[in-house]
């Protein structure tokens, strides 16, 4: 079977359902944003239910921890055949908590799939049995809901917004992508506010978006180290206050970013790697390109820069964790400004050189 033409796979998005294609026994809602997820699941299950009565077709299964999934009554109601409608729809939620022996007896009973029976899974927290993802993707049937980055991070956004209830104007739309941030589950609610507030079909700008932002988003901890390899310290500081804002990292979680962004340079420092391939097997990582962004920049710190630099995350690191009475947050800070200004100090003797 192939999946209907109202679903698709690879951003999670789902329109209304068309009633002349036939859905996949078996879909699988993936993704490392719960919301994203949650919203992805949502437009799934109404895009199967179509016009019918939700309540005669949609059947919820799922609990907060596997011991109360009773995997036989999700087996029972995928393998006993519609009544009183043509199609039910067997929600799963959190699959990744299923046990391996549980995903077994799914992915047997989707050897011989019952007509006009669909199974959802949600994805969540924990893995869902390779099997079982194995089983869902051969019948078409896997949704992913990552964003991805760079173009595609802005093509993501460029598709909801062209889709949503209003329109946004070039400098809206940015502004929306850089305050999100990692924060896209909150796109669709906030396209949404702007329809209620100003109208289906009409143009938001600057002026009329600022008022419903709210609080910025998280950004990537590549924002933040990126920036110190610049020496950008205000840049980096706006990383920082976004990484530690409401929902974001603790500080330790912060430190240990960084330690882990200097101990690769440290250990690309005097090896006889002379390319990004060569630098990723030493990291034991699998990009060549980050490895190799390690590499160049630890070469322009330097072997006493860098040991200045270890010296300084590992004094933070007790410090988050209470050796003094500051603040974790002005710790962080203190650190983030010392870390840019090393690279600011290496750039400047770059140039003299």
């Amino acid at each position: 079977m192939t999946p209907p033409r109202s679903v698709v796979p690879r951003n999670g998005r789902a329109a209304r359902a068309d009633p002349s294609s036939a859905p996949a026994a078996a879909y699988l809602v993936a993704g490392d944003d719960p919301s994203l997820v949650s919203q992805a699941a949502r437009s799934l299950i109404e895009s199967l239910a179509g016009e019918r009565d939700a309540s005669l077709v949609v059947e919820e299964h799922g609990a907060p921890s596997v011991d109360e999934l009773d995997i036989g009554v999700v087996l029972d109601a995928c393998t006993t055949p519609p009544f009183l409608v043509d199609r039910r729809v067997v929600v799963v939620r959190e699959a990744g908590r299923l046990a391996a022996r549980d995903g077994a007896r799914l992915v047997a009973m989707l050897e011989r799939p019952v007509e006009g029976v669909v199974l959802v899974l949600v994805g969540g927290s924990g893995t869902v049995p390779a099997a079982l993802v194995k089983a869902v993707g051969a019948l078409g049937g896997l949704v992913e809901t990552a964003v991805g980055t760079g173009r595609a991070r802005t093509t993501w956004v460029a598709e909801r917004v062209t889709e949503s209830p209003v329109r946004l104007d070039a400098a809206a739309r940015s502004a929306v992508e850089a305050h999100l941030g990692e924060d896209l589950g909150r796109l669709s609610g906030l396209l949404d506010t702007l329809a209620a507030a100003y109208g289906t079909g009409a143009t938001v700008g600057m002026a009329e978006l600022e008022p419903f932002l709210g609080e910025a988003g998280s950004v990537p901890p590549w924002d933040l180290t990126d920036a110190v390899d610049r020496g950008a310290t205000t840049a980096a500081l706006v990383a920082l206050h976004r990484l530690l804002g409401p929902g974001g990292r603790a500080a330790p979680e912060l430190v240990a970013v960084l330690h882990r962004h200097f101990s690769n340079m440290l250990r690309l420092d005097g090896a006889l790697a002379r390319s990004g391939e060569d630098a990723a097997q030493l990291l034991g990582v699998r990009s060549p390109f980050v490895a190799k962004k390690a590499m160049a920049q630890g070469q322009r710190l330097g072997s006493e820069r860098l040991g200045q630099a270890i010296t300084l995350v590992a004094e933070a690191d007790v410090d988050v964790k209470g050796r003094t009475a500051l603040p974790p947050d002005l710790v962080l800070e203190v650190l983030v400004a010392r870390l840019a200004r090393l690279a600011r100090g290496a750039s400047a003797a770059e140039l003299r050189r």
